[in-house]
């Protein structure tokens, strides 16, 4: 299989995988936070799941950019 095909299969799956750690955090005060958040704010740490989504998420978007890298310098030359 040629290298760019596979580095490609890999940036879709990466896609799709930043996409859905994006989409699974949760934020305890939803679009309130966007707009100043009124309802008080408190300091909380991220734990279990939360802590694991997001160090996923930055797991993932490194290797999305370092894969975006590769294809650039592949297809480049």
């Amino acid at each position: 299989m040629d290298t760019k095909k596979i580095l490609l299969t890999i940036q879709i799956i990466l896609s799709i995988l930043l996409i859905i750690t994006v989409l699974l955090q949760v934020r305890g005060s939803g679009l309130g936070s966007m707009f100043g958040n009124i309802g008080g704010e408190m300091y909380r740490s991220k734990r279990g799941i939360e802590k694991l989504l997001y160090r996923g998420t930055i797991i993932v978007s490194i290797l999305f950019v370092a894969n975006c890298i590769a294809l650039a310098y592949l297809y480049a030359s």
